[in-house]
């Protein structure tokens, strides 16, 4: 199987996770997507009147940097540590 046929049952698998899981790691499983979808942050920080949209950033932002096939691949291993 391909990493791209991983990330992509690893997309399918994040919806149907056990427990959800807390807001840290759902902010890293966020920015880890964008990470392998997108590439690096572009555009501006959210502004402060918006927390949400500025953490997602600033987690995303993180990943400065890493390759789209080891964000993939990151991505994949998250996945499958929180299916159990």
């Amino acid at each position: 199987m391909s990493l791209q046929e991983q990330f992509d049952q690893a997309l399918a698998d994040s919806k149907n996770l056990p427990e959800r899981p807390d807001n840290m790691t759902l902010l890293k499983i966020y920015a880890l997507y964008k990470q392998a979808a997108v590439g690096d942050t572009d555009g501006n920080r959210p502004g402060f009147t918006d927390m949400v949209g500025r953490a997602k950033y600033d987690a995303w932002d993180g990943f400065k940097g890493t390759s789209k096939d080891d964000a993939m691949q990151q991505y994949v291993d998250l996945i499958e540590e929180l299916k159990g």
